[in-house]
């Protein structure tokens, strides 16, 4: 058995939205994992022999551009031969956290000598490019067909595509707004809340060269007040509670075994431990979770990871929890027993993907390197990275350490988890449903003059508690749901289903029925 380390780490951020400064993400791919190699402190011929030594290369799927084989282009530029090439086959935002933990086992049984983990987006370039018609970018990789926006999403035909809701930005406010009424807040309160822990991740990112949004800091109240510049996306989240993808950001990371690293001579100031990880995931539909204030997903993922690693809560100094949306960050702190805003102890090194930047599926590979970074300038021994994908629905959790696994035991040689959770009870679902309901969590979408445009209600029918999806049913029941002041979760009212569309609506009084 060997002891797998991190011992290079490397990002690159391409600032310019001009679309003749336009570079592929291959490109960043390629530049983020040199700085990684440079990184380990080598000359130039150990460091060539560490090159020549990679035989693993991991990469996140590319939002971008669709490429056909990213890690064969990778190594063709790198020059570089690995046996295991891998890109992950669908998009998830716990990827770099899951290919970070299988490269750790590898090199702990053997089977890698040195491992390279990498991802990157540019998709503030390709939003410029496709803004003044130039598509592909001059000099990017031909990929053999035309491309058009990658941030488009397309709903699922399932009963969420019916009711128009199914992409992140829909879904996570459900938690949200359960995870409020649950919590006893009131409305206001939990927007502050959300305010006051995203003002804190901005002036993180305000100080982090390699944030997108470096030296550009929000005030609790900015984010909160809901402007023409920061309108309001889906209740209640306004634009500066949404994660940022139009980025420019790659990021790397270099792992081999503690022995290996010796011989090399690669300076012990470098070396940080991977001490274990755990990762399991929910149903991919958010209607088919057990409720809307908790994650199963995040909470085995958490204490799994912590306890696989040899360590309990109170030993992590440092975290970095996936922030698409406040509700991320906030359900992992409960879990964990920490406070939700705490300045002297946040839950992020890097900001937040609203603030450092949302690269795609990769913000935690930039999480990862933050907290590599952290740890060998001694901020602390121990360090948390937690990365989330779909609606709340994929988890990973790796952490590591300054320090080597206390007992001398290897690398965990099996995943703690199952893939899947699928003990877990959840409602029956409805998907014709009619009768008297209570509202379990909800959220309304606005459009671009800041309008409410459509109701989401996921409730209980009264006489068999079975759970439903539905959209408003008149627009007094949607005034209703946009209220601050009045709280809809728990509230009475009556669902039907409209043959003619399939869809359920729900109304707050009976007159809505009609």
């Amino acid at each position: 058995m060997y002891t797998p380390i991190v011992v290079g780490v490397g990002d690159v951020i391409n600032r310019s939205r001009r679309t003749e400064d336009a570079i592929e993400p291959l490109k960043l791919m390629s530049q983020a994992i040199e700085t990684a190699i440079k990184d380990t402190g080598l000359s130039s011929s150990a460091g060539a022999k560490l090159k020549s030594s990679i035989d693993s290369i991991d990469v996140v799927r590319c939002w971008t551009w669709p490429y056909p084989d990213l890690p064969g282009s990778l190594c063709d530029i790198l020059e570089i031969k690995p046996k295991h090439k891998h890109c992950h086959p669908f998009n998830s935002g716990s990827t770099p956290g899951l290919f970070f933990d299988q490269a750790s086992r590898r090199i702990s049984l053997g089977e890698t000598k040195v491992a390279v983990l990498t991802g990157g987006e540019a998709l503030a370039s390709i939003k410029a490019c496709l803004a003044e018609g130039k598509m592909p970018p001059p000099g990017w990789t031909d990929v053999g067909r035309s491309v058009g926006d990658p941030t488009a999403r397309q709903l699922a035909k399932d009963i969420g595509g019916l009711h128009k809701i199914g992409t992140p930005m829909q879904g996570y406010p459900l938690f949200e707004n359960g995870f409020r009424a649950h919590s006893g807040k009131t409305i206001q309160e939990n927007i502050d809340e959300s305010a006051k822990l995203y003002e804190l991740f901005a002036a993180i990112a305000s100080k982090n060269p390699k944030a997108w949004f470096f030296g550009n800091s929000e005030t609790a109240d900015s984010i909160k007040r809901v402007t023409e510049r920061n309108r309001m996306i889906c209740f209640p989240y306004p634009l500066l509670m949404n994660a940022m993808n139009l980025v420019n950001i790659s990021g790397a990371v270099l792992l081999t075994s503690a022995e290996y690293a010796a011989e090399l001579e690669i300076p012990n100031s470098k070396w940080i431990y991977a001490l274990g990880g755990a990762g399991t995931r929910d149903s991919p539909n958010f209607w088919e979770r057990p409720n809307f204030y908790s994650s199963p997903s995040i909470s085995m993922s958490l204490d799994a990871a912590i306890k696989v690693s040899g360590l309990s809560r109170d030993e992590i100094d440092l975290h970095d929890f996936y922030s698409c949306f406040p509700i991320v960050p906030k359900i992992a702190s409960h879990h964990l027993g920490l406070p939700i805003v705490d300045p002297t102890r946040p839950v992020t090194l890097l900001g937040g993907l609203t603030f450092f930047g949302g690269a795609g599926n990769n913000y935690s590979m930039h999480s990862i390197i933050e907290i590599a970074r952290a740890l060998r300038a001694r901020k602390g021994r121990n360090g948390l990275v937690l990365a989330n994908g779909g609606i709340m629905t994929y988890q990973h959790v790796v952490v590591m350490s300054t320090q080597p696994r206390r007992d001398g035991s290897p690398y965990p040689e099996r995943p703690p988890l199952p893939e899947v959770i699928t003990d877990i009870p959840i409602p029956t679902i409805e998907t014709k449903a009619d009768g008297e309901a209570i509202v379990e969590t909800y959220t309304v979408d606005y459009n671009r003059s800041g309008m409410p445009v459509r109701g989401y209600i996921v409730g209980r029918i009264k006489c068999n508690g079975h759970r439903f999806l539905a959209n408003h049913g008149d627009e007094n029941t949607l005034k209703q749901l946009c209220s601050t002041r009045t709280e809809p979760i728990g509230r009475s009212g009556w669902v039907r289903n409209e043959r003619l569309s399939g869809r359920n609506l729900f109304s707050f009084e009976a007159e809505g029925r009609l």
